[in-house]
């Protein structure tokens, strides 16, 4: 029989699902929990993090500055291989979770850690994070509450988060869950779980609608070397910043929302409505260098 985790490193967003994750892995396991946060762009969503999480009980946290690995490690690759799914979706979540993963794994080596423990539902994320941790830390036992616990709505989490006293993002106000990176900004559940329901207009973050946009366009020029942008209108920029140029430029100009029901990979379908502004600049931008110089048949 397998001994109970004596040490727990949690993938920790400070999210409604993750922070009663944290409190229950305790409770249920009565061991210690360390929370990982992986710094990709959330911006101000991570200043109250660590705070929140040794609130909450956690023994230790780690936050990792990990934007500039993403953008030229995950992101630019991604983009290379033209990456959509099911025609409009640039993929935005699904690409930050093996970078999120793999850096788990090294914090659970430096903390001692026997186990992971991440707060995917029965959604493609928990196959994101267990293929990587099956990869590199075979060794490590994974402990996914979302299979396991009692508590089976969002109702069961705030009234157990209400109990112990955590603070909750999801409100009246914000009845749905979010996800927000350097590359893009996710919405899905709550209100957004009927089709029919159209998002609401103070919902969306990083994009003006584009019937407030300016009239006047604006001409860009992206350089690419290598097949990565390097360059926008003839200033080289790192990474990151060449991306958070294109995020506020295409964010002005309401480029980049999507609104679809996508398939699961476990045979589930989801709505998610997404912010991509800079992305999907590069995108086209890619698709129209590669009309120059590739052949038909490539």
């Amino acid at each position: 029989m397998t001994s109970e985790p004596k040490r727990v490193v949690l993938a920790y967003s400070g999210g409604l699902d993750t922070s009663v994750i944290l409190r229950w892995l305790i409770e249920h396991y009565r061991c210690a929990v360390v929370a990982f946060c992986a710094d990709l762009g959330q911006g101000e969503e991570l200043l109250p993090i660590r705070e929140k999480a040794l609130r909450t009980g956690a023994a230790a946290v780690h936050v990792l500055d990990l934007r500039e690995e993403f953008v030229r490690d995950f992101i630019f690759p991604m983009l290379r291989a033209n990456a959509v799914y099911e025609g409009a979706y640039l993929l935005g979540t699904s690409i930050a979770r093996p970078l999120i993963a793999r850096a788990q794994v090294e914090v659970a080596a430096r903390e001692g850690a026997d186990a992971l423990a991440h707060g995917a539902g029965k959604g493609n994320d928990q196959v994101r994070f267990e293929l990587t941790y099956a990869a590199l830390a075979p060794h490590l036992r994974v402990l996914a509450p979302w299979r396991e616990w009692e508590l089976t709505s969002r109702t069961a989490l705030l009234e157990f988060a209400r109990r112990h006293d955590i603070p909750v993002p999801v409100t009246a106000e914000r009845p749905y869950s979010t996800d927000r990176n350097l590359f893009h900004i996710s919405y899905e559940g709550g209100i957004l779980e009927d089709p029919w329901a159209e998002p609401p207009a103070k919902m969306y973050q990083l994009t003006n609608d584009p019937e407030a946009a300016p009239d006047v366009p604006v001409p860009v020029e992206i350089e690419f070397e290598a097949g990565n942008p390097v360059a926008v209108d003839g200033a080289r920029l790192s990474p990151v910043a060449l991306l958070t140029r294109l995020n506020r430029l295409g964010g002005e100009h309401g480029i980049g929302r999507v609104d679809l029901v996508e398939n699961r990979f476990v045979g589930m379908k989801s709505r998610g409505v997404y912010e991509t502004p800079g992305g999907t600049i590069l995108h086209v931008a890619r698709r129209a260098l590669e009309s120059l110089t590739l052949d038909r048949e490539v």
